[in-house]
């Protein structure tokens, strides 16, 4: 008999343990009016309260500071000797967020985020890597945001909404683990779940625990390295869930004698409080479980892009792919050139500002080389994979304005054309790589003597999977080429040559698939191959000489200051060394976004100095 996924998370769920030990608890300071409370240390705690607002208060209950208001839900970050607090202004219908000198005993200015069109439900602080702080909102009929509130112990003046969550119809709780980048909901009459916290993760959720029992309900949780503590008000019970991979396990199951609804959870090391809802009455309690830590996948460091593109004109998967042209007399006014795989070629300055838009079709991929001859004209060449008549689509750059022009089309055998990239050795003439998602790969020697293009077909070899990404070094006559499950092969540019495929780097611990965009930084210290590792989000740094050493991966990050998103799912990148000016005087980096944040917008691009990538992975 087969048994379902979900049927035996369900059993684990709802059997727990034939008996639940009981968990001794004592009252806690009977007076205090407190809607929810958390441990900050062993001399701490911290108190929402409708009547007195938030409150310091010392292990025994004694005031020690006071921020009047109508309050209730929180959270806390440590940052130093600040806490960043969390809170719900009842009165104002308003988030809030402050920070708490505990030592000084004094409270900051509170920053407010703006009044939502739902009611909150709760609310949670998330800390990533790169110590921004967020504040997940969790609403009536499953709507949730993600806010961006500041920076290490630094609050932003003005919050900016990161994105949307879809989350349960019935959530009133929610709880996040920094150093697995985990946001753990509840759904009242359903379970807990999990979602990626990060604000570039894809929205998914995997169940910690479900049941399908009117006797269970899901409530508040707290969170420890490996664990989730979980609250049910209808058992007045403490279920205690140790991960275990990619599942869940309930390992006991705790009775809290003498509650009837307990509602409110904190936990520190073993210290627990716990608020019922029935008396109002808050108890503590020592919980004598410690759940196994689990590994964490390893911190990847980040850089932030100082730039960033209008969004592209069409929603969902649009852009993808990006190329630079650099200007031959006035670097600054190079341009990035990216497509729209619904609907052409776009042109950008170098601050982003959209230039041109060449609706020609669904191009995917771009690449440009210098010095091309069209009839008697001598243009820089711009040339783009087109899946509408899987062909090649040309395009003309004027040399002193930057302007694009449709130069034509050379047509090819091809079933789907997927990715293209241009080869131009000291010879000049220039050639053009295009590939099918058969693992084709067709090489044409592209001219127009008499001002109409045309393709050779000079060389064709294959692949045995799905290849897109492919970056010509025309200095070394050396073509990557990646595929995508694989990884990355390194094979002689040359027509006449045999295409013999060497292994650059395999797909593995460092190079997750999809490998998408491939691009090369070629200054006159080092060369370096760049390497869009979609399956993590992440961008893998290799020599671009044999025995292709690796220097490391970095992400695109968010960048608080200039209030530009992080980048993800990542497809087309390019890069150069030619130093442009301004913040790009060691070359530019510019990656395609797949999740466009702050706000949600179509898809762009990202531009990134590359000192920042040298300084973060230390590059000789």
């Amino acid at each position: 008999m087969r048994i379902s996924k979900l049927y035996l998370l369900m059993v684990l769920a709802t059997s727990g343990h034939a008996f639940a030990a009981d968990l001794a608890l004592t009252p806690w300071d009977p007076s205090l009016n407190a809607e929810a409370v958390a441990i900050l240390n062993t001399n701490a705690r911290l108190a929402a309260s409708t009547r007195d607002g938030l409150q310091l208060l010392d292990a025994k209950g004694v005031e020690l500071a006071r921020f009047n208001g109508n309050f209730s839900s929180l959270d806390t970050r440590v940052s130093g000797t600040q806490t960043l607090v969390a809170s719900l202004d009842n009165e104002r219908q308003q988030a809030l967020l402050i920070s708490l000198d505990a030592s000084a005993k004094t409270f900051g200015k509170p920053l407010y985020l703006p009044t939502r069109d739902y009611a909150v439900n709760g609310l949670c602080l998330y800390r990533d890597s790169a110590a921004n702080l967020f504040v997940f909102l969790v609403g009536e009929e499953g709507k949730g945001e993600q806010w961006l509130v500041g920076n290490g112990a630094t609050l932003l003046n003005e919050p900016q909404r990161v994105r949307g969550l879809p989350l349960p119809p019935s959530a009133q709780f929610c709880q996040v683990d920094d150093a697995a980048n985990r946001l753990v909901v509840n759904e009242e009459n359903v379970g807990w779940w999990a979602y990626p916290a990060h604000p570039e993760a894809d929205v998914k959720r995997t169940p910690v625990a479900v049941f399908d029992t009117p006797k269970r309900e899901a409530g508040a949780m707290a969170l420890v390295s490996g664990g989730v503590i979980a609250l049910d008000p209808k058992t007045a019970q403490l279920h205690l869930f140790q991960q275990t991979g990619e599942r869940w396990v309930e390992q006991s199951s705790l009775n809290l004698p003498g509650l009837k609804e307990p509602e409110q959870l904190s936990v520190n090391g073993q210290q627990l409080l716990v608020r019922d809802d029935d008396s109002g009455k808050l108890y503590q309690g020592t919980l004598n479980w410690q759940a196994k830590p689990v590994p964490v996948d390893a911190v990847i460091p980040e850089v932030a892009a100082v730039r960033q593109t209008d969004p592209v004109g069409r929603q969902g998967d649009a852009a993808d792919d990006p190329a630079i042209w650099i200007h031959p007399e006035q670097p600054a006014k190079s341009r990035v050139l990216g497509t729209n795989k619904k609907q052409g070629l776009l042109a950008y300055d170098l601050d982003g500002k959209l230039l041109q838009e060449l609706a020609v079709g669904r191009l995917n991929n771009v690449d440009v080389r210098p010095n091309f001859k069209l009839g008697m004209q001598t243009v820089d060449l711009a040339v783009a994979s087109n899946r509408d008549h899987n062909s090649l689509s040309l395009f003309s750059i004027d040399r002193h304005t930057g302007e694009l022009r449709e130069a034509g089309e050379v047509p090819t055998p091809l079933k789907a054309i997927y990715g293209i990239c241009l080869f131009q050795p000291a010879s000049g003439e220039i050639y053009a790589i295009a590939n099918d998602k058969d693992g084709t790969f067709l090489q044409y020697r592209l001219s127009a003597p008499d001002g109409r293009v045309q393709g050779e077909l000079v060389r064709q070899f294959k692949v045995d999977s799905q290849p897109e990404g492919c970056v010509a070094d025309d200095q070394r006559q050396r073509l990557f080429i990646g595929e995508e499950d694989v990884g990355v092969w390194a094979v002689d540019a040359r027509a006449d040559q045999p295409a013999k495929l060497t292994s650059v780097i395999k797909v593995g611990p460092q190079l997750h698939a999809d490998v998408e965009g491939l691009a090369l930084y070629q200054s006159d210290k080092r060369d370096y191959l760049v390497i869009s590792s979609q399956g993590n989000d992440s961008y893998l740094v290799v020599d671009a000489e044999p025995p292709f050493a690796t220097h490391g991966a970095f992400r695109v990050g968010l960048n608080a200051a200039a209030g530009i998103d992080g980048a993800s799912e990542t497809d087309g990148l390019e890069v150069t060394a030619i130093n442009l000016g301004g913040p790009w005087s060691q070359g530019m980096l510019v990656v395609q976004d797949g999740r466009k944040r702050m706000p949600e917008q179509a898809q762009n691009f990202k531009f990134v100095p590359w000192a920042e990538v040298t300084r973060t992975l230390k590059l000789p």
